[in-house]
């Protein structure tokens, strides 16, 4: 199924994250290597490290001379990072920085995100947040707009107001979590792009059950890791790295155009790749759901 906003943008099989690409010593040089990677699309956002992600990006683009064919970057709107306003004029000027600082006059999809500061009603009323975002795209200068956050059922309340192009949610549809199910599945009746992001669940799912292993921000519950540990053992029994198995189950998906992986090294790029790059075996689907339901900590 092909999305409205696919038509404005070219998603593709994996975007790259750049959430903790600004406070490296190389992030520049590893920006430059994600703009070379073949990979199209490259995900940031206007306070991602401070606004540094999106400096680096757009150093990396200028020592390029520009965005190399076929690669697009896209940002989002941040919320006042000192007194939480979110409105149209904080989007504007949002959008502003994040351009002048990537160093581009338009951007393929610009998103409202993490907008906790505010309720639905008032990012849709006149002159709320999502005003700003529809005169961007009536302008020309933004081709798509979007909401990007993680708990699922305020995603679903913006969804269902029929205002976006695209949605993203985060460590909600992954191997131990499927509560975005409902929320991509109405997303792409509505013609919507999807993105899902984390699908390693911050860590847990690319390290394996280890002592202090983490999931969605926090310490990983012992059923979990237990979890976590049988599914690592059904992987190694079909010559699968769990991260590979982590990364295939989303982009797997049909309700997913692309699913984000931050990504903060060079190193961590051929990583990726040679993720990406793993031949997954179709029977170890079923036997992966063979261990039963798994013990998500994540409650929204």
């Amino acid at each position: 199924m092909r999305s409205k906003a696919e038509s404005l943008l070219t998603p593709t099989l994996v975007t790259l994250g750049t959430s903790g690409l600004g406070d490296r010593p190389d992030a520049v040089a590893t920006a430059r290597a994600l703009l070379r990677s073949g990979h199209a699309m490259i995900d940031t956002s206007n306070a991602y490290d401070g606004g540094r992600s999106e400096q680096v990006i757009g150093r990396a683009i200028a020592d390029l001379g520009g965005l190399p064919t076929g690669t697009q970057v896209i940002s989002k709107a941040d919320r006042d990072l000192e007194t939480g306003v979110f409105d149209r004029d904080r989007v504007l000027s949002s959008f502003e920085e994040s351009c002048t600082r990537l160093g581009l006059d338009t951007l393929p999809l610009y998103q409202l995100h993490d907008p906790y500061t505010i309720t639905v009603a008032e990012a849709m009323a006149p002159g709320g947040a999502v005003q700003g975002l529809v005169e961007l795209r009536e302008q020309g200068v933004v081709g798509a707009i979007g909401v990007a956050a993680g708990p699922t059922s305020l995603l679903t309340e913006y969804v269902s107001t029929g205002a976006f192009d695209a949605v993203l949610s985060h460590n909600r549809f992954t191997l131990v979590d499927r509560s975005a199910a409902e929320l991509f599945a109405a997303a792409r009746e509505r013609e919507m792009l999807v993105f899902n992001a984390a699908p390693f669940g911050g860590g847990l799912l690319a390290s394996g059950a280890r002592p202090g292993g983490r999931y969605h921000y926090q310490e990983a519950p012992a059923d979990l890791l237990t979890w976590v540990q049988r599914a690592e053992e059904v992987c190694a029994d079909h010559r699968v790295p769990l991260a590979a198995a982590a990364l295939a189950f989303s982009a797997r998906e049909e309700t997913i155009s692309s699913t984000v992986v931050g990504v903060g090294s060079a190193a961590r790029l051929r990583e990726l790749d040679d993720l990406l790059d793993t031949p997954i075996p179709a029977d170890l689907w079923p036997a992966l759901d063979a261990l039963g339901p798994p013990p998500s900590p994540v409650t929204d």
